[in-house]
């Protein structure tokens, strides 16, 4: 059976919230977009998955495949050891890699004993995959030092073995694009940088993937990538069974390139244009008195009932579609809080879409309360609270817990919490609950600034 689909993703361990522990919101794009790929892939109901990993054991003089029965990864080594997974592998497709592989001449070798491991190139996709989909076999293949051509045939001799496997199987080529985009960034600034992620977002938006292993050298190598090598893998499978792309998304907040895309059969891409046409040209379907509340409902009624980000409707006031601002979207059931996520200052290029972003994330990625279930989406309350600018806080007693919001800062750190919110009736109180949120002692010199919100219920 042929690949079913293929994915690029990038491999941030922060992307984790028990990792990022709030900074995940600063690559919203990027969370949004791999909740996506782990919703297609649930769609598609994959029997394998097979991840091409840079940080999986490796040779330098030849690919090494899993082979051992099970496999077990965790992310202790980014402080959240609780985050783990442990996959059973597919044997009988690692064997028939090996087998296609040697067949070309390629040097292989199928792991031995206990020395693999799901490491966090292959563990921060499975994250999100395992929410949605958890019945599926493992595959891990890791890079190697040998030519860029030979990563190419890899990836044509792991296409090949699926079409003679039974099985319905996913191709993920994990791997951060240039790790040198800003000064601050890990690694520091290369002008290569933002060249290198500019070539090979553009080649998979324009589905020409071939073309990523010409890439030429004295670009790639001074822009610190560590993907390139898995697109390769990607763009060799792809190049024998020929799917088109859909570009999901691109940024580099922190210096890295973090770039996400979908290869798909052109019926599952025309049924989702279709989908999201219908979305867009129907009129608001939800009979409200607010439009912003009737939209964060809309959104998250969508998403969980089929998977699908709504295109903003057309006949909404202009208010939401022709300005921008931080929204922050607040979910209950029962009265009590399901979900709250939001965004300080505006990410996208209205307030509309900022709604619709969003109230997914609040009822699907708040770390604090499992993704909202189809059967209780009839007992949630939506409100909406769109932000005004903030300004600095000269003196304490400009504050107002029941009118404004704060936002407290320190040293890269950022907390904020709403105003007139039931039981924080002191400014004491709003600050203190705003520093636990960033993790800012309240001792240090922190920095204030207040805010105003219009709120919808």
């Amino acid at each position: 059976m042929a690949l079913t689909a293929v994915f690029a993703v990038p491999h941030p361990p922060l992307l984790i919230p028990e990792i990022g522990l709030g900074e995940e919101n600063e690559i919203r794009d990027t969370l949004d977009s791999m909740q996506r790929v782990a919703k297609r892939i649930a769609e598609l109901q994959p029997d394998t998955i097979i991840v091409i990993s840079p940080h999986a054991p490796h040779m330098s003089d030849r690919f090494v495949i899993s082979s051992d029965r099970s496999l077990y990864g965790d992310m202790r080594r980014f402080h959240a050891p609780s985050v783990f997974i442990r996959k059973n592998v597919d044997l009988e497709l690692s064997t028939k890699i090996y087998t296609e592989s040697l067949r070309k001449s390629l040097p292989v070798l199928l792991s031995e004993g206990s020395d693999y491991y799901i490491d966090h190139g292959v563990l921060v996709p499975l994250y999100f995959i395992e929410k949605k989909h958890h019945d599926y076999q493992l595959v891990i293949i890791s890079l190697s030092d040998l030519s860029y051509d030979d990563h190419f045939s890899l990836g044509r001799c792991i296409a090949r073995a699926c079409e003679s496997h039974d099985s319905k199987t996913v191709l993920i080529a994990s791997g951060d694009l240039s790790h040198r985009l800003i000064p601050s960034g890990p690694y520091g600034f290369a002008k290569e940088g933002p060249l290198f992620d500019q070539i090979v977002t553009d080649l998979m938006r324009n589905s020409e993937t071939e073309e990523i292993r010409k890439i030429d050298p004295q670009i790639s190598i001074p822009a610190g990538e560590c993907g390139l090598r898995s697109l390769i893998i990607m763009s060799g499978a792809l190049s024998v069974i020929g799917f088109s792309s859909r570009f999901l998304s691109y940024e580099g907040p922190f210096g890295v390139g973090y770039a996400v895309c979908e290869f798909l059969p052109e019926s599952i891409i025309e049924k989702s244009d279709l989908s999201e046409k219908k979305n867009k040209d129907s009129p608001f379907l939800h009979e409200e008195t607010d439009p912003f509340v009737a939209l964060a409902q809309a959104a998250l009624d969508e998403y969980v009932n089929n998977g699908h980000v709504i295109s903003v409707p057309a006949n909404l006031p202009d208010e939401l579609i022709k300005e921008r601002a931080g929204v922050f979207v607040s979910i209950k059931k029962g009265g009590q809080l399901r979900g709250c996520i939001g965004t300080i200052a505006p990410v996208t290029e209205s307030i509309a879409e900022e709604i619709i972003r969003n109230a997914i994330e609040s009822g699907t990625a708040d770390p604090r309360f499992p993704p909202v279930r189809a059967e209780e989406l009839q007992h949630l309350v939506f409100s909406v609270d769109v932000l005004g600018p903030p300004s600095p806080v000269v003196d304490r007693s400009e504050l107002d817990p029941s009118r404004y919001g704060v936002i407290v800062s320190y040293r890269g750190r950022r907390g904020l919490l709403l105003p007139n919110l039931e039981g924080v009736d002191t400014v004491k109180d709003q600050l203190s609950i705003a520093l636990s949120k960033a993790g800012i002692p309240p001792d240090v010199d922190y920095f204030v600034e207040k805010f105003e919100v219009t709120r919808h219920k």
